[in-house]
């Protein structure tokens, strides 16, 4: 099915409104979102559905996190033009493309191969820029640390220290933690070598964050 690009725009225009009604006030955000594409992430099926506030699947037994999801974790994340963010889990890349636009220096890491490849070629077709790896984003990415702020799109049973580590003086970590069925939403700010805020948030679910320093893939 060839859905019009005009159907797109506006219901991207509805999402918008929708989320500023739900409470997300960062106009830079809500202006990102505005701007891209969230049907390019989705599968040809579920493309009609693309602006509905939900969440949807991908492939590998993932999924594409609820526009609002996104807009409240970007918001949360605070970030500014060149901020040096780790993403942890870039899934479908509709997170990540939101934090580029945004006018961050993106390193986003991915444990799911397929998931990765095909990110890659999304990007490229559309000439938005991140830094994409393999591996295991549990713990981070240390060849490029320090970060200004770390973004987990996954659920943690708790917040990893190698990812503390890895946060510069003054950064945040936005990151879901509690069990397999549902967390937190915590914000942390690391004020100092070995100080740290810890701010508990709302209710959210993710799919777990597999690795050394998340969950057991059982």
């Amino acid at each position: 099915m060839v859905i019009n690009p005009k159907y797109f725009l506006e219901e991207r225009i509805k999402l918008v409104e929708s989320l500023r009604r739900k409470g997300i006030k960062d106009e830079r955000v809500l202006t990102t979102i505005e701007k891209v594409p969230r049907e390019i992430f989705v599968s040809d099926d579920q493309k009609e559905k693309a602006y509905i506030d939900n969440a949807l699947p991908i492939e590998c037994g993932q999924s594409i996190s609820q526009p609002y999801t996104v807009a409240y974790m970007t918001e949360l994340l605070d970030t500014f033009e060149g901020c040096k963010v780790l993403e942890i889990g870039t899934g479908s890349g509709y997170q990540c493309a939101i934090l580029s636009v945004l006018g961050c220096e993106i390193y986003s890491i991915e444990r799911i191969e397929f998931l990765h490849n095909k990110v890659k070629k999304i990007f490229a077709s559309f000439n938005i820029k991140a830094n994409l790896f393999l591996g295991d984003g549990s713990k981070g990415l240390p060849e490029f640390a320090p970060f200004d702020r770390i973004i987990v799109t996954a659920a943690a049973p708790d917040i990893p220290s190698s990812l503390i580590s890895q946060l510069k003086i003054g950064g945040k970590i936005v990151i879901p933690v509690g069990s397999r069925n549902e967390q937190i939403m915590t914000l942390v700010i690391r004020s100092s070598s070995n100080k740290y805020e810890i701010i508990r948030k709302d209710s959210f679910r993710f799919v777990p964050l597999i690795g050394e320093e998340g969950w057991s893939n059982e």
